[in-house]
């Protein structure tokens, strides 16, 4: 927002960015420049991922907020999570794709880099965001993390020590693991 603050009341350049000096929005239903085009940035990136038919992946947004989505990844094949199917909340800042969305678990995942509140840590949520990133991009790299997790930085200390016996870790996720919860 400094750049709502650098600008001076005389500055009247038609080709100044709108969103930088449009005025706050107004009380209702009306939506700011900037919001519109989030709107239209997070619009976009449904229908895609809609098109795309990766599979074990999706998300739509809730009821009508477009700013706030739910989300499903399925476990990959070949890994200790196949068979699963996780829930996740998404949610969008109003600088977004600038900033990444907040993702959480709302399934309990018994990961590494998950902890119990559903908090994830991969670096593209984090420091490594780009605005090039999509919802289609950050649930695919959250079902990679999931066979493949960062046993050097983990959330859950327990999980990481657990990763490396491979059975005894798919058992801990089949007693940990509740779907409808």
């Amino acid at each position: 927002m400094a750049a709502v603050n650098a600008h001076s009341h005389q500055d009247r350049n038609p080709n100044t960015n709108a969103a930088a000096t449009a005025a706050p929005a107004t009380p209702g239903k009306q939506k700011s420049p900037v919001a519109k085009t989030v709107d239209t940035q997070l619009q976009s990136e449904l229908m895609a991922l809609m098109m795309s038919g990766d599979g074990g992946i999706s998300a739509f947004p809730e009821e009508d907020n477009i700013f706030c989505w739910k989300g499903t990844i399925s476990g990959s094949k070949d890994t200790v999570f196949e068979g699963t199917e996780y829930k996740l909340s998404l949610s969008f800042p109003s600088d977004y794709p600038f900033k990444p969305p907040q993702v959480k678990f709302e399934t309990a995942c018994f990961h590494p880099n998950i902890d119990v509140y559903g908090n994830i840590c991969l670096d593209i949520l984090q420091d490594k965001w780009s605005s090039a990133y999509d919802v289609r991009t950050i649930l695919l790299s959250v079902q990679s993390l999931l066979g493949e997790p960062n046993t050097s930085s983990p959330l859950n200390t327990q999980a990481a020590s657990l990763w490396c016996n491979q059975e005894e870790y798919r058992k801990m996720v089949e007693k940990l693991y509740k779907p409808n919860a």
